[in-house]
C-alpha cells in the first residue's frame, strides 16, 4: 500500500480496479483548508489520461509491473512483433502499445517491454539511440559555430531539429526522453 502523499512520477497503483501510472503530481497546501495531492494519471492498459485529486492520507495498493528485455523484429503494417531474448517467444503489439517508442527504434533494436499480470502494455526505447539522417537540406560551409538548427528526417521517419552542419547520411545520437539531437557520430 502507498499513501497518496508518497506518490511520485512513474509509480503504478491500482485505483477502482484499474492500473494507473502517475504521470504528474503536485502537493498542494492551500492557505485555508486541508492539503491535497493533485495528480495526472495514465491508465497503463488503455492509455487514457485522468486528472484527480487525493487526500495525502488515502491509501492504494501498488501494482507490480514486470519489465522484460526484448528485441524489435518487424512490423506487418498493423502489428509490431517483438521477441523475448531469453525464451525466443514472439509477441505482437498494436500501435497504441508502441507509439511512444516506435519512432526511435529500428529492426533488431533492443527495448524494454512492461507487463501487468502477463499482458504487455508499453514499450520503452533505450535512452539514447543512433539513427541515420535520410533527408535534410544541405548545410553551408562556416555554419558550425552558430546555434541554429534545421529540420531532418531520420531513418525511422522521425523528424527532429539538427545543427546546420549535419548532412544526409550522417549518423546521429538522439535522446529518446526528449526527442532532441545529442551529437553526430
Amino acid at each position: 500500500m502507498i499513501m497518496a502523499g508518497d506518490f511520485r512520477k512513474g509509480v503504478t497503483v491500482e485505483i477502482d480496479g484499474n492500473v494507473w501510472s502517475i504521470a504528474d503530481f503536485q502537493h498542494v497546501k492551500p492557505g485555508k483548508g486541508a492539503a491535497f495531492v493533485r495528480t495526472r494519471l495514465k491508465n497503463v492498459m488503455t492509455g487514457a489520461v485522468l486528472e484527480r485529486t487525493f487526500s495525502p492520507t488515502d491509501k492504494y495498493p501498488l501494482a507490480h509491473i514486470e519489465t522484460k528485455d526484448m528485441q524489435y523484429l518487424y512490423s506487418d503494417g498493423e502489428l509490431y512483433y517483438f521477441m523475448d531474448v531469453d525464451t525466443y517467444d514472439q509477441i505482437p503489439l498494436n500501435f497504441d502499445q508502441v507509439e511512444d517508442a516506435i519512432q526511435y527504434i529500428k529492426e533488431n533494436d533492443g527495448v524494454k517491454i512492461r507487463f501487468y499480470k502477463g499482458s504487455p502494455f508499453s514499450v520503452e526505447a533505450p535512452n539514447f539511440v543512433e539513427l541515420t539522417i535520410t533527408h535534410t537540406e544541405p548545410g553551408f560551409k562556416g555554419d558550425t559555430a552558430t546555434g541554429t538548427t534545421k529540420p531532418a528526417t531520420l531513418e525511422t521517419g522521425l523528424e527532429i531539429a539538427v545543427p546546420l552542419f549535419c548532412n544526409e547520411g550522417d549518423t546521429i545520437r538522439v535522446d529518446t526522453r526528449t526527442g532532441e539531437y545529442m551529437s553526430r557520430l
